[in-house]
């Protein structure tokens, strides 16, 4: 008969480990079942703000990424076609640039060591809630049941749509792609260039190592090079670097659901929703969340599991979204409308404001 878990979660990203992380931590059973195998270098900004930077120190996991596998952010900068630039300083601890494939191996090695099981190259093919429990079907192996099931298996969500929570996204379509690129000094800023329908995203991740990603809407071009040739600037410090990775992508970004839990079912990570990644927030927003489920879990799984019992995290969810989806929406105008972007620049340059201020000063005078 098949062990009966705490909680069983579909997929050993991030979010998924840093959930078993804390869980285990906590002293629940946890096992997480990945498709593939080893660290997966999935198109990703790499990026993790102060929030993240934080929450990854309450995981301890911070300690882990040391100098060789991770790059302190000190700046944010955002970078118009006319060559205004606005800074923001990042609060403390400041961000960290971090290797996706880096970031993945120490949240593992923790959540290992905190007592969750991993089983690697298995996938989760179908759900079944059953009165005490919920049995989650293999390819090729015997099912596997826990008191709960975690889906934390990414924007596409299979578990999400099986479990009827999937909500139409309307609105343009916008994708990702990234490689690396080897540099001279790699810095300790954040640079996001816009530019005619895309943007660019120059990201630290080691001492000599930038990763560059863009963000697009359909159509907008047909290859990371053609991209790139849409910032000339960034093209040319480019030129002649040599570029460490293939380009890998992501997209469409958006998605959303009707609700985060259900009976004996929790959404976590981009399977919860996610609107776009401009803000560099994702990770941030997936790591609270792990630990608020983490936090939450024991007492729902003492009062059955039900969507009821679950309602806290729902609720805890909203709170870090709420945020999140504001400043979102924010720097997603800034990107759509360049008369509103040279406005915002211009007042984040010349007045001592939080930049997210000028921001809404500046859409509020757009708008009008």
């Amino acid at each position: 008969m098949a062990r009966l878990r705490d909680a069983v979660v579909v997929g050993g990203g991030p979010a998924g480990l840093a959930f078993a992380a804390a869980a285990a931590a906590r002293g629940l059973d946890v096992l997480v079942l990945e498709r593939r195998r080893g660290p997966v270098d999935k198109a990703c900004g790499e990026g993790v703000l102060p929030a993240g930077v934080e929450a990854l120190e309450r995981l301890g996991v911070r300690a882990r990424l040391g100098p060789a596998l991770a790059r302190p952010l000190r700046e944010l900068r955002w970078v118009d076609p006319s060559g205004a630039v606005a800074r923001l300083a990042l609060p403390g601890p400041g961000g960290l640039g971090v290797r996706r494939v880096a970031l993945e191996a120490a949240l593992r090695e923790r959540a290992r060591e905190a007592g969750a099981a991993l089983e690697e190259g298995v996938e989760a093919t179908d759900h079944r809630v059953l009165a005490d429990r919920v049995r989650v079907r293999v390819a090729g192996g015997a099912a596997v049941e826990g008191r709960v099931l975690v889906a934390a298996d990414g924007l596409g969500s299979p578990t999400r749509r099986r479990a009827g929570l999937e909500r139409r996204v309307r609105g343009p379509e916008r994708f990702g792609v990234r490689r690396h690129a080897d540099v001279a000094d790699a810095g300790d800023a954040v640079e996001v260039h816009f530019g005619d329908g895309a943007e660019a995203y120059v990201t630290p991740v080691g001492p000599r190592q930038v990763g560059v990603a863009f963000l697009f809407e359909r159509g907008a071009a047909r290859s990371f090079e053609a991209l790139l040739e849409r910032f000339p600037a960034l093209a040319a410090r480019l030129e002649g670097a040599a570029f460490a990775t293939p380009a890998r992508g992501a997209g469409p970004l958006a998605r959303a659901a009707r609700a985060r839990v259900a009976d004996r079912l929790v959404l976590l990570g981009d399977a919860a929703g996610y609107l776009d990644a401009v803000t560099g927030e994702g990770l941030s927003l997936a790591f609270g969340s792990a630990i608020d489920l983490a936090a939450l879990l024991p007492g729902a799984l003492s009062r059955g599991a039900s969507a009821r019992a679950l309602a806290p995290y729902e609720a805890a969810w909203r709170r870090r979204w709420a945020p999140y989806a504001r400043w979102t929406r924010l720097v997603l105008a800034l990107a759509r409308h360049p008369a509103v972007r040279r406005r915002v620049i211009a007042l984040a340059g010349a007045a001592p404001w939080p930049f997210e201020r000028a921001v809404a000063a500046a859409v509020g005078a757009g708008a009008g």
